[in-house]
């Protein structure tokens, strides 16, 4: 017998690659699971399904940072605590101290959509009833109607799991004036923060003051202490984008709203931004 729920969940995550660095993705998780039918007469409760898979999922790589095992430097773990530092792309520099649970070590050479389908298969069966004999998952974007890109992000104030100073989206971009979409702006903004990470102003120090690792000529430093422990990086200059704000969707898309403005000051501007799929923050200037 055969069950599937589609759009289980949602991970929103970032992952390490050796040509683009920290890179923030949103993929929609398609679950079936293959099994005979138990006392209730079901394959697994769909309560159950929703509640328990999505926890594991939640719990092993959502709003984490995954790395596989062939990154460009080095990952050391240090007790309550776990240090990175790696070169990506044209010789760009990340560097990241950060409580283990920040973390989501993949035993793959890579992180892509088929090296995480066999990390959550290796993870969720052995925790389900012996009942269900083999479970398929399929990972996707969300369809995009307009430009998107990646990004990068840590929210110190926030209770959950977004105060991890590396975890992302993968998110759709909306640029209207006047009631009309604007393409052409739409696309100005994804590529100028595809792969970026958006870093808040508050939370820049300076190299001296890391306390756990190192940074190289050029890069940008931040740090801050959240509920779940601190948290430290470094990043160079060329891939990061400092703000003036909080970088949560709505703070986002207040700032985009108010540059779109300045730039088109006899416009009314709409913004919509995304953060992963099918949920964002509207601004009007």
């Amino acid at each position: 017998m055969i069950l599937f729920v589609n759009a289980l969940t949602v991970i929103d995550f970032s992952y390490l690659c050796n040509k683009r660095g920290a890179v923030g993705e949103s993929w929609i998780v398609d679950l079936t699971l293959h099994g005979k039918l138990n006392e209730e007469s079901m394959v697994l409760d769909f309560g159950l399904v929703k509640k328990q898979i999505k926890g594991i999922i939640d719990q092993c790589i959502d709003h984490k940072l995954a790395i596989g095992n062939q990154i460009n430097g080095l990952i050391e773990n240090h007790g309550d605590y776990t240090t990175l530092d790696c070169t990506f792309g044209n010789d760009h520099h990340l560097a990241m101290s950060a409580p283990n649970q920040a973390y989501c070590l993949i035993d793959a050479d890579e992180v892509n959509e088929q090296s995480v389908i066999d990390f959550l298969i290796a993870t969720i069966m052995p925790q389900l009833p012996s009942n269900i004999d083999k479970i398929e998952i399929e990972l996707k974007p969300e369809h995009s109607k307009s430009f998107y890109y990646h990004y990068s992000h840590g929210l110190k104030k926030h209770d959950g799991n977004c105060q991890r100073i590396i975890h992302g989206h993968r998110s759709q971009i909306g640029i209207a004036l006047d009631g009309m979409a604007m393409p052409r702006l739409q696309k100005q903004w994804a590529d100028k923060w595809q792969d970026i990470y958006l870093a808040t102003a508050e939370d820049q120090i300076s190299a001296a003051q890391l306390q756990h690792i190192s940074a190289k000529e050029h890069d940008l430093c931040f740090a801050y202490t959240a509920a779940q422990g601190y948290f430290e990086m470094a990043i160079s200059e060329a891939r990061c984008d400092i703000l003036p704000i909080d970088t949560t969707v709505e703070c986002i898309a207040g700032y985009l709203a108010e540059q779109v403005k300045a730039q088109h000051p006899e416009n009314d501007v709409k913004i919509t931004a995304y953060e992963g799929v099918a949920k964002g923050s509207i601004c009007y200037a």
